[in-house]
């Protein structure tokens, strides 16, 4: 679902003269962080929604050559920053008129309410308390330019936008995953198969993220699915939570582990394979089948839609796959990394 950042523009964007509109150009300036912090904000894969009241424009009160100055000069501004809104949505009543339209109604948003957003995923940004009832109204998250800053929004936003929480259930399995890839909150794994669970929480010491995850499955028929579908959840969560894949590192990482070497090779470039070449000499390690390992990282590696590279060599099972599972992890992190100075997509096709 698409999600979007529905923006303020008196107060959040150009700085507001006291008890007056923003009607002239000798009055415009911008809110201090304003710019860097739309920058920051356009390549994190929402859409930009402008939002504003603006009281009786096209009236004789409000002429809208007025308006149109400090508008244009707003907006080239921005777009030679890079930055460029995908709806400006102005309210021309005045206070008085209690009009649908007006902030902190909806009427104006009703593009947004048709289903095809995550408002839930969504943040209204503004400096009055109306924007606040505005992002209540619409079930989205407001964030308050004043208690915060600029670069506090920039970087709650962020947090956020690299969050997602998935369920599945089944007549097999019933599944829930939460991954934060920047490593915000705890993390909680349980599957019901006390080894991998122990090889999943590498992913969260060695991976730099944070996981919650929960599987109840049907153990009792076998361990196949429960596996499975862990694979599957967590592999479509890691999967939104990179969004646009704009900033990330994108490719991953080798490592020993006492007797054991791992080579884990990792390409989030959109298709799926995976080669496996991993010999285990055991049917079991602790509770977890040796043979569900590719199986696993198979069904990671289609759901992530990424190309996995996977060797290692070694003695002891247990350290063999559990340097598998801390390379990954390592190539894990080093994919997703993202350098929040340049939101360029690390692919010569320009897409991923």
């Amino acid at each position: 679902m698409k999600k979007a950042l529905f923006i303020d523009r008196d107060g959040t964007l150009l700085a507001e003269p006291a008890d007056e509109q923003i009607d002239a150009l000798e009055k415009f300036a911008f809110v201090p962080g304003a710019i860097s912090g739309m920058k920051a904000l356009s390549g994190l894969g929402y859409e930009l929604v402008m939002v504003s009241n603006q009281d009786g424009l096209g009236t004789p009160a409000f002429p809208e050559e007025t308006f149109l100055p400090c508008q244009n000069l707003l907006l080239e501004t921005l777009r030679g920053e890079g930055v460029v809104f995908d709806d400006i949505l102005i309210d021309r009543s005045f206070p008085a008129d209690e009009a649908p339209t007006r902030k902190p109604r909806t009427g104006l948003l009703t593009a947004y309410l048709d289903g095809r957003y995550d408002l839930g995923a969504s943040f209204v940004i503004g400096d009055r308390d109306s924007d606040m009832q505005l992002a209540k109204n619409l079930g989205a998250t407001g964030l308050q330019l004043g208690p915060l800053s600029w670069a506090q929004i920039v970087e709650r936003v962020r947090r956020s936008a690299r969050r997602v929480t998935l369920e599945r259930k089944t007549r097999e399995t019933d599944i829930r995953v939460s991954v934060d890839l920047d490593g915000i909150g705890d993390s909680r794994i349980e599957t019901g198969l006390r080894f991998f669970d122990h090889m999943l929480d590498q992913l969260v010491h060695h991976g730099g993220i944070a996981l919650q995850l929960r599987c109840q499955g049907d153990l009792d028929v076998d361990e196949h699915h429960s596996v499975e579908d862990t694979a599957l959840v967590l592999g479509e969560a890691l999967r939104q939570a990179l969004g646009d894949k704009r900033g990330i590192g994108r490719y991953g990482f080798a490592l020993p582990m006492d007797d054991c070497r791992a080579l884990v090779l990792l390409d989030f470039g959109g298709r799926s394979e995976l080669v496996w070449d991993v010999r285990f000499t055991r049917e079991y390690v602790g509770d977890m089948p040796t043979e569900l390992f590719r199986h696993f990282f198979q069904s990671l590696a289609n759901a992530m839609q990424a190309n996995l590279y996977v060797q290692a060599r070694g003695g002891n099972n247990h350290h063999l796959a559990e340097s598998i599972f801390k390379a990954f992890a390592r190539s894990l992190r080093q994919a997703v990394a993202r350098n929040v100075f340049s939101y360029e997509l690390p692919s010569s096709k320009g897409l991923l």
